[in-house]
């Protein structure tokens, strides 16, 4: 169970909302809710790690590893061609 108190003109959009749709306030409540649920989870996890950055107790990951690790580029990469320029 669960009570909130929305700002009036939020709490009359989402009735309006309902009426229009046949649906209730709380459908809506509860889908916005699972919707971002996972938004706010990823950025206090971040926050934390940054923290622990800072603080010196955590170490960052070069990305190159990161895109090893999941198979976003080959283990061998190759080197860069100097880029030739046009003599006019």
């Amino acid at each position: 169970m669960l009570a909130i108190r929305l700002p009036a003109s939020i709490e009359k959009r989402l009735e309006r909302l309902a009426k229009r749709t046949g649906r209730t306030k709380t459908y809506y409540a509860r889908e916005a809710i699972i919707e971002h649920l996972a938004d706010l989870e990823a950025v206090y996890l971040a926050e934390r790690r940054l923290e622990g950055i800072r603080a010196g107790r955590r170490k960052t990951v070069p990305i190159e590893k990161v895109m090893r690790r999941y198979g976003l580029i080959s283990t061998a990469v190759p080197k860069k061609k100097p880029q030739r320029t046009a003599v006019r």
